[in-house]
């Protein structure tokens, strides 16, 4: 048989006119391979005849093209949108490196798509002595390859297309023209089910020069399909298993594995090898399509004296009229893609925040702040106007004299005895509040999306006491209680007082540190407008007490008169009046204490609320929110991951 080998021209069977020349081809024409002298100068004398550039050939006319992998029904397109959304939604989180690889995939797949998807691009890989270059030319009808002792004898990869319109493919595996060939076909049903292959001849991948496994490497990442030829004695080869099978095991569907130069063993030895060579493949986790399943095609040839070449070429021809190897090597890929990709991914568990994380949260801030302690303080504020609305005169006189007397005092005391890292220990609670709800979010994600969560919690406690003491010195000033006391126990929200909320009797004046929070003080300006509001039986108990009083001045002056002489004797009626007014004062003193108990409690209840919900906001603001945002990113980009992987149809 004689080779059809113009190196300058890609053509189909037959005679046809020639349609390349120095000018730019036309848009809707294939890339012509004339990179040849006396191609390019046939092609100059032909341009006369060439057809008019608005009407082209019909028989040159490539044909509506389909995207390989963008058939109807097909799961690789959504898989392919979803993982170009995975990697856009992750370049903020993670590394160039860990997404290189999916970037590489999404690149190759875009390229791909462009290209004639009539077309499938087999490549012929194996190991020096292997005889892949026989096959290569067995299968092609013609020495296309050179074959010998020499070694290595493929220096570079060389292409045979069974159509024409595989220019842009072959292209893309930067094979020049002068390596592109035509194979001999003799009009029968396989070389018609070959229509569409184009067979590549790759170098030794265990070659000694560096280049040429360079080139194979290279090349098998872009193909659509590869025959693996072994032989009887390299066929268990670690680098063979271990550099490719082993990695490419997911492209099992698209993988050929052939046992070369069969008729160098015996029947029973051919069918151990076989197995053992079922058996290393199983291993590398390559499954093995028998009985009709999915996976390797394992089968024995010699390609040197054509037995089983014919049942390969047959396999060829409806692998290749399937027009699927395309999808299922991007599928394989993307899968490939996929499995590095999960420890960033998958989490154990399932992280996130619970209403628990939520609520210890808010119970931290709210400890930090001294909510308990501001409620307890308004209770005893809200108790204290209702002792002096309702007590007796004396006792509150004698109450203000002991205040005077003692208040200096007791504000030199309290400045001698507070802590001077005060404000440190209440950082350290707002800052270990923080850090305990970003430890429950983290909780089973993977390094990098914990890493984000974690920074998106200390970025927002940034500032965090600050603002804390501000929100809570507002919402005290702007709550009822903030009257005069005794003490000067006001309900105030020092943050900075050592981490115990609000100081009794020691806060009146502030700690004077940097982010503490000073109440005012007592019947300072602005107190008399906070006082805690009367209820509705107040000015009945001031009466009842005024009349206490009354009866007891009342029935002194009377008894007084008597004494001196002024009014009649008669000690009964006034020691009776006066008595009345001695024991119903405190009684109306102690009914009064006995009725704002109540009052008393809800108002310190209400303070509290109120100071711990604007704690709960502030964090919620500066922490909850960050770390929620950053916790749905997780779920969306888990979401789309959860996409590229479940609709994966390859067996790897």
């Amino acid at each position: 048989m004689t080779a059809v080998t113009d190196q300058g021209r890609d053509h189909g069977p037959g005679p046809e006119p020639e349609r390349d020349g120095p000018e730019e081809p036309r848009a809707d024409e294939e890339r012509r391979w004339d990179d040849g002298l006396i191609a390019r100068r046939a092609a100059d004398a032909a341009q006369d005849e060439l057809p008019p550039r608005d009407e082209p050939d019909p028989q040159d006319e490539p044909g509506p093209q389909v995207e390989a992998y963008g058939l109807p029904g097909s799961p690789l397109r959504p898989r392919l949108d979803a993982l170009r959304e995975l990697v856009g939604l992750s370049r903020a989180r993670l590394d160039g490196d860990t997404l290189a690889e999916a970037g590489r995939v999404l690149d190759e797949a875009s390229a791909r798509q462009r290209l004639s998807s009539r077309h499938t691009v087999v490549a012929i890989a194996g190991a020096t002595g292997s005889g892949k270059s026989t096959l290569f030319n067995a299968l092609a009808g013609v020495q296309i390859s050179d074959t010998g002792l020499r070694r290595p004898t493929t220096s570079a990869p060389i292409a045979c297309s069974w159509t024409d319109g595989a220019a842009g493919l072959l292209d893309r595996l930067a094979i020049p023209g002068r390596l592109r060939r035509r194979p001999v076909q003799g009009g029968t049903a396989t070389d018609e089910a070959l229509q569409g292959l184009v067979l590549v001849d790759l170098p030794d991948h265990d070659s000694a020069a560096t280049g040429h496994r360079e080139q194979v490497d290279r090349v098998l990442a872009l193909v659509d399909a590869v025959i693996w030829v072994v032989d009887p004695e390299k066929y268990a080869d670690a680098a063979l298993h271990e550099r490719y099978l082993r990695p490419l095991a997911g492209h099992a569907e698209i993988s050929f594995v052939v046992l070369n130069q069969i008729d160098r063993l015996s029947g029973e030895a051919a069918d151990l090898v076989l197995d053992d060579l079922r058996r290393l493949l199983d291993e590398d986790g390559m499954a093995v399509g028998e009985h009709g399943e999915p996976g390797v095609t394992v089968m024995p040839l010699s390609a040197l004296g054509g037995a089983g070449v014919g049942d390969l070429r047959e396999l060829l021809g409806r692998f290749v009229q399937a027009r699927t190897a395309a999808a299922r090597r991007l599928s394989a890929d993307v899968d490939a893609a996929a499995a590095r990709l999960r420890p960033v991914y998958v989490a154990e568990g399932r992280p996130g925040l619970g209403e628990r994380a939520r609520e210890q949260f808010t119970d931290r801030l709210a400890e930090a702040v001294g909510a308990a302690a501001a409620g307890q303080a308004a209770e005893r504020e809200w108790r204290r106007n209702a002792g002096r609305a309702c007590g007796t005169p004396w006792l509150r006189l004698w109450r203000w004299y002991e205040s005077t007397r003692q208040l200096g005092g007791l504000d030199l005391m309290a400045q001698a005895l507070a802590p001077p890292e005060e404000e440190l220990t209440a950082r350290q609670r707002v800052e270990q509040a923080v850090r305990k709800l970003a430890d429950d979010a983290v909780d089973g994600l993977p390094a990098p999306w914990a890493q984000a969560v974690r920074e998106a919690a200390v970025n927002g406690a940034k500032g965090l006491p600050e603002a804390l003491d501000e929100l809570a010195r507002n919402a005290q000033a702007g709550a009822p209680g903030r009257g005069r006391g005794r003490s000067g126990d006001t309900g105030s929200t020092a943050l900075g007082a050592g981490g115990k909320g609000p100081a009794t009797g020691s806060g009146r004046r502030g700690s004077g540190l940097p982010g503490t929070a000073a109440a005012p003080a007592a019947g300072g300006p602005g107190s008399r407008a906070a006082r805690p509001p009367r209820p509705a039986w107040w000015p009945a108990a001031v009466f009842a007490q005024a009349s206490m009083t009354l009866l007891q001045i009342f029935g002194g002056l009377w008894l007084l008169g008597q004494i001196v002489g002024v009014i009649e004797p008669g000690l009964l009626v006034p020691a009776l009046l006066m008595l009345a007014g001695v024991v119903g004062g405190p009684l109306v003193e102690w009914s009064c204490a006995a009725a704002a108990r109540g009052p008393a409690r809800r108002y310190g209840q209400e303070a509290e609320r109120r100071l711990r919900e604007a704690a709960s906001g502030c964090g919620r603001a500066r922490v909850l929110d960050p770390v929620a945002a950053e916790l749905a990113r997780y779920r969306e980009v888990r979401e789309r991951y959860v996409a590229v992987t479940e609709l994966s149809t390859t067996s790897g």
